[in-house]
C-alpha cells in the first residue's frame, strides 16, 4: 500500500535551547554548517528567517524540503527540525520483488535522517548555551547583555 501525498521520509524533531534566537543565526545560517552537518545533500535556501530559522528545497540522494524553525519560548527557543522527502536512488525491492526489503531500506534511511537532525540540534544547542550552568538563566544576545 503507498500513501498518497505523504513523502517516505518524514523527520520532525525539537530541542530547547536556552539561548537567545538571535544567537542562532551565526550557527543554523552558517552554509559550512549544512554540508557538515548533511554532507550529501545539496541545500537550495527557500526562505532565510533569520532568527527564525531556513528553510531549504533538498536534492541529492533525498529530494524534498527541509526546514529549521526557531520558535522563542520563555527566554530561549525551541529549535524544530523538518525534513519531508523521498529517496531518488533504488531501493532494495524497488520492483515490487520484495516489499519488506523495501519497507527496511525506508525504515533505515529514515532513522540515519534522524539521527543527522538530532546531531545538528544537539550541536546547536551546546554551542549557543556553552558557559551556561544548568539551570541558570539563558544566554541573552548581546544588544541584551547590560
Amino acid at each position: 500500500m503507498k500513501l498518497v501525498g505523504v513523502t517516505s521520509i518524514q523527520v520532525a524533531d525539537e530541542v530547547f535551547v536556552a539561548a537567545a534566537p538571535a544567537l542562532s543565526t551565526a550557527v543554523i545560517g552558517n552554509p559550512a554548517n549544512w554540508r557538515r552537518w548533511w554532507p550529501d545533500l545539496r541545500l537550495t535556501v527557500t526562505e532565510d528567517r533569520g532568527e527564525q530559522g531556513v528553510r531549504w528545497r533538498v536534492d541529492g540522494p533525498v529530494a524534498g524540503t527541509m526546514e529549521i524553525w526557531n520558535e522563542a519560548v520563555l527566554d530561549g527557543f525551541v529549535l524544530h527540525y523538518f525534513l519531508h522527502g523521498e529517496p531518488t536512488g533504488p531501493l532494495p525491492g524497488e520492483r515490487g520483488d520484495d516489499p519488506q526489503a523495501r519497507f527496511e531500506a525506508l525504515a533505515e534511511e529514515n532513522k540515519r535522517r534522524r539521527v543527522a537532525g538530532k546531531d545538528m540540534s544537539f550541536e546547536v544547542k551546546r554551542r549557543l548555551e556553552e558557559g551556561r550552568h544548568v539551570g541558570g538563566p539563558a544566554i541573552p544576545a548581546p544588544a541584551e547583555v547590560g
